[in-house]
């Protein structure tokens, strides 16, 4: 690997992890003020599902902007954009404004994680791509961790944590300076619509999806639940922590078996252990084994990720990846809206505990599909 693609990796990777530390702090921040505030679970989901959503909208808006702009502008904008939404907040009121700033969070968030991790993938070719892009996902599942451990020091009352937020944020754009890579700017095709990318890989923005279907409902909900189980702020925020440091954890050795056995099967072993993990918090809480649980839901969850994008960096380029990667980030908003909504629903239907049991059935969907994924895959080998 040349000098050149190793800092254009390191750059992308410390800027994309920076702003997952911002992230790692808004959501439950969000949500354990609302919370304080007496706003019912429901509308907690109503409001967390606001930045999906904009995410959601950035997915057209993205490949223009990469060709009209350049991929290094978009990214500086976006984060600009992004610190002074996060500066908004605490000097406004949750109805309606927070609804509105949660749509155009979501929204410039969506353009720098597509162009940023579509960078990633990109430096990251080779034999050992999936070990890359596993570091890289352990790295910033790590730094999102960092957004709860803050929220442990300054609460959630006043503007510090959100000016915190801001001045991380504003760090991560110094190391996008560094990064030199004209090729996607300068390619003359056209890139690949966002229709015609989802018929090309249906499998892998299923597996996205479902990844942050139970990404979002913890990262929204998890304080949330374990306040209504009978913890305290400052020990809630520690359980999403838990979650958040799993995503790091297994990702390694995930990205190993993903370079040498078949994508598809060990995608299928994530959702498996996804699933009996999540079935087990409501049964282990207020025991030591809660924390080795959450932290496989989030190992493993974490881990259909990681393998998705080491199957999409083998299989696209150019154009079509930063299309691949703004429809990761779609996919992602679709997922993360419907877990935020299932979340807050299930918590006010049926209690607390109705989260995590319906994360776990929602993940035998996932894997059905896997299962009949790869029955096809191997129907279609010649014998």
């Amino acid at each position: 690997m040349d000098r050149q693609r190793i800092v254009n990796l390191a750059a992308a990777t410390a800027a994309i992890t920076v702003f997952g530390f911002t992230l790692g702090l808004m959501f439950p921040l969000l949500s354990l003020i609302m919370e304080a505030q007496g706003v019912p679970s429901d509308v907690i989901g109503y409001n967390a599902a606001m930045q999906p959503l904009g995410i959601m909208l950035a997915v057209f808006t993205i490949p223009p902007v990469v060709r009209r702009f350049g991929a290094k502008r978009a990214v500086i904008g976006a984060a600009l954009l992004t610190a002074a939404v996060i500066l908004c907040y605490p000097f406004t009121p949750v109805f309606w404004w927070w609804f509105g700033l949660r749509v155009l969070q979501g929204f410039f968030v969506s353009t720098l994680f597509a162009i940023s991790e579509a960078w990633i993938v990109r430096f990251a070719e080779g034999p050992y791509r999936s070990r890359i892009l596993a570091a890289y996902t352990s790295i910033l599942a790590l730094s999102f961790g960092g957004g709860p451990v803050i929220i442990s020091f300054t609460g959630i009352d006043g503007p510090l944590p959100f000016l915190i937020g801001a001045a991380v944020l504003l760090v991560a754009t110094l190391p996008i300076f560094f990064v030199k890579d004209e090729a996607v700017d300068s390619e003359d095709e056209a890139p690949l619509s966002v229709i015609a990318f989802a018929k090309k890989a249906p499998i892998l923005l299923f597996a996205v999806g479902m990844f942050a279907i139970v990404d979002a409902a913890n990262l929204s909900f998890l304080p949330v639940y374990a306040v209504k189980k009978g913890f305290d702020q400052e020990t809630a925020a520690m359980a999403l922590t838990a979650f958040i440091v799993g995503n790091t954890i297994l990702q390694f050795p995930i990205g190993w078996a993903a370079d040498h056995f078949p994508k598809r099967l060990v995608m299928l072993c994530c959702g498996i252990a996804t699933a009996l993990a999540s079935l087990l918090v409501p049964v282990t809480f207020g025991t030591w084994m809660l924390w080795p649980i959450l932290t496989i839901v989030g190992a493993t969850s974490a881990g259909i990720y990681t393998v998705a994008l080491g199957e999409l960096g083998e299989r696209f380029s150019g154009h079509e990846l930063v299309t691949g990667t703004a429809s990761f980030s779609t996919t992602w908003g679709l997922g993360a809206l419907a877990g935020s909504l299932s979340a807050g629903w299930s918590i006010a239907a049926f209690g607390p505990d109705g989260m995590p049991y319906s994360m776990s059935a929602i993940f035998v969907i996932f894997i059905a599909a896997t299962l009949q994924s790869l029955r096809s895959t191997y129907r279609a080998r010649p014998a």
